[in-house]
């Protein structure tokens, strides 16, 4: 901890002085070496410090000190008493314009003893919590002076000490190893700390200026402060270089004010005595003009004494600090560089010190790019680039690359900073540069996309040559060209990058700096509607998919916001402003779109692609705004909905139609009246339109519908399973023509492979909305029943459609099985017990196996059987193989969600990690043999990575996943020693590489299942097998090892190393020579029924079973399982026992 402020005392002598300095940390600096005469030296310490607070105590008493103003006024507002610069500095701003003014009066009064004061103030906010002793420098002999100037560890005191020459003082700083907490005021954190450093900061400015017309040219005072801060900010402590280098840095800013003072005085007098030597001789004064003169001499000459000040800290402080290993000190270097070039231009505004921006640009630690990002800014800004041009064409490139800084804020800035100086040298950046630089509106950070959309709106789309208004223009025309030739621009940008797909983000990243732009609905939907004269200016096809597309963008932006998916961590909390600007958005163009888009949608009534965005705009109306005035509207409106969607077909389109019904039709809208019906009459004549066709196609139970037959069924289906999707169309019997369907097809097949895969969505959403709304009120007991038997023979249906010809059916079916499963599972864990009896359905053992036999064969193939046999484009079969991964990674991740969701027992996963190895296996063998691999072979440490993350899935509770645990380790330890003989094999077997994922599931059993599963292992693999140690069984001694750490406390590693050091090679050498050595009795030892007091049937067993050869069935394995069952106290829980069926 950081002791408080403590009164000090002030000892002054000319030729040898010393001065206590009591501060709130101690110094960053460890020494390995402690004395033993350090008890000694504390109490002698002790000791001094109690004489100097006697001291202190009555030099309180006997005089006011230095400080007097300052401490009254402190006192009048109630503070502590304060005496040192130190104490009063750290309470707060008030007092400083005092205490600068208390401390200079004492200067002038006696500067030996001030300078002293200050001196300690440096030393005291270093965090130094020691003694300064002084001595004034008389000898003429500098180099034995210098040769004594150190800083080192006194052995004899066990204290640090450093002793340095601040001219005309030499000062010897000591400090006690023993109070070094690492901590001092700079780093500290706390509001109280963060506030002391900007106090330390301003005093150095107010010093300064408080001295400029008096002391400061005394030849004393600047020239001891410089070499004090020079000397400390050189030290090996942290504290003394961190705080000496910001109060340097601070001095040479303080000193830079001082100059420009010193250059407007100049320039006053030098135009004063221009105007005095214009005046004619007879009214001229001679001694005037001498007068003028030497001040403008005396100016200059103290203008050229604070440069030569300047550079003597320049020199001495920066250019050693602004490469410390310290960050905060070469941010400090940096952020105060760039201040000294905008304010005195004229001195450090060129490249000798510009280059050193330009390399801290590299700088490793954020901080630092940040600082030189920041202050290049502020000089661009400053219209100093004319001086910056080497700099500009030397540090561009880094400049640009900065955009893709790992660290966010530093990317952000310099992107600013390339607005700027794209604002300010138009020639800098290249049309090339701006083009990389404007494909940040599509990065995945918001902050940085928008800065990037900024840009890019400045560049392009703000720019007054976009559109010269034609004589004679209306304003409304003025407007239309306006926003079309904007929207040309950003057309011409957005094509020019080739992503066509990303309107909905740069839409976002242009949303702050473009809004106006983008909520001018009205504007830019009359470039969609015809315009008589402009007919010259029509937009184009794509243009006109673009302007749609950027309309519906910027609707969804207006009525949801940010962020999109994938820039941002989560919703954004909206105050009461956005929301009320947000709700006013939607507003307006609710009541401009329910005119407009009826005309919008009968114009490209053909054009199924622009008519699925337009589509999607009813789904953000606002719906607190709708009256009754705008009944025409809405009829019209949905009349065009009507005719779309009895037009068009596709999938798209009939799910945006689907969204924009549900919305129009909600039952606290005013349309309610008008849009429900109507959406009942388009329902009700597609599903008699449906059945009279069904009953026209079939003939004996048979599909005989002909060519145009067929297509307007398919149609009717796939817009009635759209709008399925949407709401619940139950009651229209959907599900009873779905059966139909499905039971010609398995019975007589013949049914169309669309029709069927139809079919299977038809029903799968007729049962998900089912399941969704069983339970809402009370259930009987018959409908329970019937809801069961209605799942199951869906179920039944699935299962035998896996089985069909068409893979595309086969898919459809399993998806329909998967979502429909987890659908009843999700329903049981939410099932409320007041509605009822819970609906229970458990899949039957050969769904579940052909779940598994569908995975393994439709996931687990080689994608490169088909791409071989026919001669295709390189680009074709990339596009695939990437389609066919989205493909099986679908299913891979439904069938592992029907595991997670506990529809499907935990082992069934086996099998998955067992065609990973056979496919990791057979990769690896085509590597050997000298086949080139490609980038898709997935190396072993990814597929132990998933197996580790899939065993977290188990949780905590090891008993209700036992089961599962040891079906899984059993049937991974049958597929490695499957067909292996004990006797005559001298190979490892070809899959013993499982072991190794399989030892990832090992932390999850219990201690007892440990050691039967360990057993089950000797009788497969054998006790000779068990005890090789070559290199090919290495996967074996791993899996052997995780399954004998158990909690004495050795991990699976500790146990191969002492397996592999019992018979010891050069290879194990080589790798561990540090493992320590374990007697062969450890494993006996660890195996031992000594271990188990309570008495364990299973351990005697396995000991016995080591006679035994041949390996141990299923039958045996769960028998010798189920027979160890031993009684516990009544604090343990029974976990002896695991059944393992076969």
């Amino acid at each position: 901890m950081i002791a408080e402020p403590t009164l000090l005392s002030r000892s002054v002598q000319k030729e040898n002085s010393v001065v206590d300095v009591s501060s709130c940390a101690s110094v960053h600096h460890v020494s390995s070496e402690r004395n033993e005469n350090r008890q000694k030296t504390v109490r002698g310490k002790r000791k001094a410090r109690e004489c100097s607070e006697n001291a202190k105590r009555k030099h309180s008493k006997s005089s006011n000190g230095s400080l007097g103003r300052a401490e009254n006024e402190q006192l009048k507002n109630g503070d502590v008493e304060a005496v040192t610069l130190f104490e009063v500095v750290s309470m707060g701003r008030n007092a400083m314009q005092a205490v600068v003014d208390d401390w200079i009066d004492a200067y002038t009064g006696d500067r030996d003893s001030a300078l002293l004061d200050l001196i300690s103030f440096f030393i005291q906010c270093s965090g130094c919590k020691g003694m300064v002793t002084a001595e004034m420098f008389q000898s003429k002999k500098g180099t034995d002076v210098m040769s004594k100037m150190v800083e080192d560890l006194d052995e004899d005191t066990g204290l640090q000490y450093k002793k340095f020459l601040a001219f005309p003082w030499i000062l010897t700083v000591t400090w006690p190893l023993d109070m070094d907490s690492g901590e001092y005021p700079l780093i500290m954190s706390g509001l109280y700390w963060k506030r002391f450093r900007s106090h330390f900061c301003e005093f150095v400015s107010v010093l300064v200026a408080q001295c400029q017309n008096c002391v400061i040219f005394d030849g004393y005072l600047l020239n001891t402060l410089i070499s004090l801060l020079t000397e400390l900010s050189d030290s090996r402590v942290r504290a003394f270089r961190h705080t000496c280098t910001l109060a340097a840095v601070k001095l040479l800013s303080a000193l830079v004010n001082v100059a420009l003072n010193l250059s407007v005085s100049v320039d006053n007098s030098q135009r004063l005595y221009e105007v005095e030597l214009a005046k004619m001789a007879s009214k001229r004064a001679s001694p005037r003009l001498d007068r003028i003169q030497r001040k403008i001499s005396e100016l200059q000459d103290r203008k050229c004494e604070i440069e030569n000040m300047m550079d003597a800290i320049f020199k001495g402080v920066f250019l050693k600090r602004y490469r410390d290993v310290i960050p905060e000190i070469r941010a400090i270097c940096m952020e105060e560089l760039t201040v000294w070039m905008k304010l005195y231009s004229s001195v450090f505004l060129n490249d000798s010190y510009l280059k050193y921006v330009g390399w801290m640009m590299h700088d490793k630690q954020p901080d630092v790019r940040l600082k030189c990002v920041l202050g290049l800014q502020a000089l661009y800004q400053d219209q100093s680039s004319s001086k910056m041009d080497l700099f500009t064409i030397r540090f561009k490139e880094r400049m640009i690359s900065m955009t893709l800084d790992k660290d966010h804020e530093v990317a952000i800035q310099a992107m600013r900073l390339l607005m700027v100086i794209s604002q300010s040298c138009e020639d800098v950046l290249s049309p090339d540069d701006h083009k990389n630089v404007f494909q940040f509106v599509y990065c995945s950070h918001r902050p940085l996309a928008t800065t990037a959309g900024e840009f890019l709106y400045n560049r392009l789309l703000s720019n007054h040559e976009l559109s010269k208004p034609r004589d004679g223009a209306s304003d409304q025309e003025r407007h239309r060209e306006l926003v079309l030739a904007r929207v040309r621009a950003l057309i011409h940008f957005h094509t020019e990058n080739e992503l066509h797909q990303h309107v909905l983000y740069l839409v976002d990243s242009l949303w702050d700096s473009a809004g106006a732009l983008l909520k001018d609905w009205t504007g830019l939907t009359s470039l969609l509607l015809p315009h008589t004269s402009c007919q010259e200016q029509a937009l184009s096809s794509a243009e006109e998919a673009f302007v749609i597309e950027l309309i519906l963008a910027s609707v969804r932006q207006a009525a949801e916001g940010p962020p999109l998916s994938g820039r941002g961590a989560g919703k954004k909390v909206i105050n009461t402003k956005e929301k009320k600007l947000q709700i006013d958005d939607c507003t307006k163009l609710t009541e401009h779109f329910i005119k407009v888009l009826p005309e919008l949608l009968s114009k490209y009534s053909e054009d199924a692609e622009k008519l699925a965005s337009l589509l999607k705009i009813p789904q953000y109306f606002q719906t607190d705004t709708c009256d009754h005035e705008n009944s025409q509207c809405v009829r019209a409106l949905l009349a065009e909905l009507e005719a779309a969607v009895d037009r068009h077909t596709d999938a798209g389109l009939l799910e945006a139609a689907a969204r924009s019904y549900q919305s129009l039709c909600a039952q606290d809208l005013p349309w309610h009246s008008l849009a429900r019906p109507s959406f009942d009459r388009l329902i009700q004549h597609w599903t008699d339109t449906l059945g009279t066709r069904l009953g026209e196609s079939l003939s004996d139970g048979c599909f005989t519908a002909n060519e145009d037959s067929t297509l307007e069924f398919l149609s009717t289906l796939k817009k009635l399973n759209a709008f399925n999707v949407a709401q619940d169309l139950s009651k229209w019997s959907l599900y009873e023509l779905g059966t139909r369907l499905l039971d010609v097809e398995i019975k007589h097949s013949g049914l169309p492979m669309e029709v069927t895969i139809e079919a299977l969505r038809c029903m799968c959403s007729c049962i998900l909305w089912k399941l969704n709304t069983f339970g809402e009120g009370l259930t009987s007991r018959e409908s329970a029943l019937q809801q069961r038997s209605q799942l199951r023979a869906f179920c039944e249906k699935c299962h035998r459609c896996l089985s069909h010809a068409e893979q595309l059916v086969r898919e459809q079916a399993f998806m329909c099985l998967s979502d429909v499963l987890i659908a009843h599972n999700y329903q049981l864990q939410m099932w409320d017990s007041s509605a009822g009896t819970p609906l229970l359905y458990t899949p039957d053992p050969k769904l579940q196996k052909a779940l598994l036999s569908f995975v393994v064969e439709h996931v687990f193939t080689s994608p490169e059987q088909d791409t071989h046999s026919s001669k295709v484009s390189e680009s074709e079969c990339g596009d695939g193989r990437l389609e066919d991964l989205h493909r099986r990674r679908n299913l891979l991740a439904a069938y592992c969600k029907l595991i997670v969701h506990s529809v499907l027992e935990m082992s069934m996963a086996t099998e998955l990690f067992k065609q990973y190895v056979k496919l990791y296996l057979r990769l690896k063998q085509e590597q050997d043999r000298g086949n080139t691999c490609s980038s898709r072979v997935q190396t072993y440490s990814s597929i132990k990575e998933l197996a580790r993350r899939f065993s977290l899935t188990f949780g905590w509770d090891q008993i209700k996943s036992r089961e599962s645990l040891a079906m899984i380790h059993r049937d991974g330890i049958e597929f490695v020693f499957k067909g292996f003989v004990q006797q005559s094999e001298k190979h490892s077997p070809p899959y013993i590489s499982y072991l190794t994922i399989l030892s990832e599931f090992s932390s999850k059993l219990l201690k007892p299942d440990k050691k039967t599963i360990y057993s089950y292992l000797q009788k497969f693999a054998g006790e000779q097998v068990i005890n090789n140690r070559e290199e090919s069984w290495m996967p074996l001694i791993y899996y052997r090892a995780s399954l004998m750490g158990t909690a004495e406390g050795e991990d699976a590693i500790s146990f191969i190393s002492s397996d592999t050091n019992k018979q010891p090679s050069l290879s194990n050498r080589s790798r561990s020579p540090s493992v320590r050595q374990v007697n062969s009795e450890g494993d006996q030892r660890f195996l031992s029924p000594s271990l188990e007091p309570k008495g364990n049937e299973l351990l005697k067993s396995s000991e016995d079973s080591k006679v035994q050869q041949a390996p141990l069935s299923r039958e045996q394995l769960s028998s010798s399982l189920v027979s160890d069952k031993v009684l516990r106290s009544s604090d343990e829980v029974d976990v002896d026992t695991v059944d393992i069926d076969g």
